[in-house]
C-alpha cells in the first residue's frame, strides 16, 4: 500500500456536488463502503476529522476504506493522528499493524518526537515495530536511535531486529556498539552473526 503525505491540503473532488462536513461524517458511517470511502477522502478538511478517522479505523471491516482513512491520516499528520497510528501497533490485527507501520514511515518529521518513546514500550513487539518504522524513515536520527536500542534494551530480538538494521544505514559511529552487543550477548550465535555482518557491511563502505 503506497501512502504520501501531500504537500497540499486540497482534496480531489468526488464525482457529485460537493458535500458539507456534516453530510460526510454521515457518510463515513454508511453501510456503502463508496460513500465511506468518498468521505474518508474529504473529511480532511473538516473539524475534527482525525478523531473520526481514528474512530471509524477501528471498525473498519473493508480493505480498501481502510487503506484511504490511513492515507488520509498520513495526509492530515497531527498529533492525533500519530498517537492513532502508534496504538495501531498494538492492534492483534496483523494487517492493520503493517499498515499503520508504512503509514507512520511517511511521517518523520511528526514521528521523530515521539519516537523514542516508541523504542522504550514496555511490549518488544512493538519496540520491534518501532525499528521496523525506522528502516525507512528519513530522519538524521535513525542511526542514534538504533545505536541506543543495541546499547539499553534487554530483549534480543528487539536487538536483532535494531542489529539487521544498522547492517544497511550504519557507519562506523555504530560499530563500538555493535562490539558492545557481542559481548553483552556472546552466547547468542545470532547476534554474533549479524553484529559481525553489521561491522563488515560498515568497514567495507
Amino acid at each position: 500500500m503506497a501512502l504520501k503525505k501531500s504537500s497540499s491540503p486540497s482534496v480531489q473532488s468526488t464525482p457529485e456536488e460537493a458535500k458539507d462536513c456534516n453530510q460526510i461524517r454521515s457518510d463515513l458511517l454508511s453501510d456503502d463502503p463508496a460513500e465511506r470511502r468518498w468521505a474518508a477522502r474529504d473529511i480532511v478538511n473538516c473539524p475534527g476529522a482525525t478523531l473520526m478517522l481514528l474512530d471509524q479505523l477501528e471498525d473498519e471491516t473493508d480493505l480498501t476504506v481502510r487503506q484511504v482513512i490511513l492515507s488520509s491520516l498520513t495526509r492530515l499528520g497531527d498529533a492525533e493522528a500519530v498517537e492513532g497510528l502508534v496504538a495501531c501497533l498494538r492492534s492483534e490485527d496483523a494487517s492493520l499493524r503493517n499498515e499503520a507501520i508504512e503509514a507512520m514511515k511517511h511521517l518523520p518529521k511528526e514521528v521523530a518526537p515521539i519516537m523514542a518513546t516508541v523504542l522504550n514500550d514496555p511490549d518488544p513487539d512493538v519496540r520491534i515495530f518501532a525499528v521496523n518504522i525506522l528502516e525507512s524513515l528519513c530522519h538524521d536520527d535513525v542511526e542514534q536511535w538504533l545505536i541506543s536500542v543495541i546499547q539499553d534494551d534487554e530483549h534480543i530480538n528487539v536487538c536483532a531486529t535494531a542489529v539487521d538494521l544498522l547492517g544497511e544505514v550504519g557507519s562506523e559511529a555504530s560499530i563500538d556498539a555493535l562490539t558492545a552487543l557481542k559481548q553483552r550477548f556472546d552466547e547468542e550465535p545470532y547476534i554474533q552473526f549479524a553484529a559481525d555482518l553489521a561491522i563488515k557491511r560498515i568497514s567495507e563502505d
